[in-house]
């Protein structure tokens, strides 16, 4: 079986070390493997399968010739070195928002789109954490009944800021608030900030309804979102209202969730068994629950989709897309 040479651009970070958790636990075939971070954190040693490497800075000249190339090191290192990389020959698989709108980036969730790969031209676009979970019900739905309109609120753990998110609301329980900012984390909700043409709506809300309607290959689809931060350490819920073309019954839905890979269904509210961020804490599937139709609309249904931000909304994706491209033998 073929190996391959594996870069991680932002390796210290908390997806950057979740990347190298995932990749491990998949055995996903790895002949070498690079680290790459900031001057700051260049010359560190991470561990990797039992072996010691050295961090190696951020620097074009520092810039040779991968399969892939994970990154999560924000928009704006993306922007300026993930076109080095694909210039290189590398597949660049982007998990910031800064080539997930691009014409010319697919925006891929592996269970939904996977046939957009096929058009990549030298890098890839991890989908935004919460569009990711949400993609997996929504694709079964369409496939099987078409969509007609959705609504979703979000409960996103404060992990998706990242680790400064998480130093906050850890500072804040031990009651050191010198890290909060405009608004307090611990014992608290927050909204993410304003987009920057929708000074109504915010950029997460935003990122949602665009990166959806892209990957569903539908620009006129009807969703709209609301998106709440939590003082929760990992995982996302979303509540997801639905409306159909026809009329369906809940044994349809069920089936049709059912049908979808990697989405779990646990929907027996009588005895408790729905999905919770807690329990996600290290799983990579999709989880959906409360599964009911509407009072009122015969073409319509509630649900609840939870899953882990750090791993199916970020690292597992794009090992996933890489896995997937490795099958589909576009590499």
């Amino acid at each position: 079986m073929r190996k391959y040479d594996i870069a991680i651009v932002g390796a210290t970070g908390l997806v950057g070390r979740t990347f190298q958790k995932v990749l491990t636990e998949r055995n996903f075939p790895i002949d070498n493997i690079t680290f790459y971070a900031s001057e700051r954190s260049a010359g560190t040693t991470l561990n990797f399968l039992g072996k010691d490497y050295t961090v190696v800075e951020l620097k074009e000249e520092n810039i040779h010739k991968f399969d892939f190339a994970l990154f999560s090191a924000g928009g704006t290192i993306s922007k300026e070195f993930a076109p080095i990389f694909a210039a290189n020959g590398t597949i660049v698989i982007d998990n910031s928002s800064a080539w997930r709108m691009n014409e010319e980036c697919p925006l891929v969730v592996p269970e939904v789109n996977p046939e957009d790969l096929e058009w990549h031209r030298g890098i890839i676009a991890n989908p935004n954490c919460s569009t990711i979970q949400l993609l997996l019900p929504l694709k079964a739905i369409m496939r099987d009944f078409g969509l007609k309109k959705v609504v979703v609120s979000t409960y996103q753990s404060i992990s998706g800021a990242g680790q400064k998110g998480l130093d906050q609301l850890y500072a804040e329980m031990s009651g050191d608030f010198s890290k909060t900012s405009k608004h307090q984390i611990y014992s608290n909700t927050m909204f993410h900030a304003v987009d920057e043409n929708e000074q109504d709506w915010t950029n997460e809300e935003i990122k949602m309804i665009k990166e959806s309607r892209k990957m569903l290959h539908d620009p006129d689809l009807d969703i709209t979102v609301t998106c709440v931060r939590l003082p929760l350490q990992i995982g996302h819920a979303e509540t997801v209202y639905i409306e159909t073309n026809k009329e369906l019954q809940r044994n349809q839905i069920l089936e049709s969730l059912l049908s979808m890979e990697n989405l779990i269904v646990q929907d027996e509210l009588n005895t408790e068994t729905y999905p919770t961020p807690m329990q996600t804490a290290h799983l990579d599937e999709v989880f959906v629950g409360r599964i009911r139709k509407d009072l009122n609309n015969p073409h319509a249904f509630w649900m609840w989709v939870v899953a882990n931000n750090i791993r199916k909304g970020a690292a597992t994706n794009a090992v996933q897309i890489a896995e997937k491209m490795i099958e589909m033998k576009l590499l």
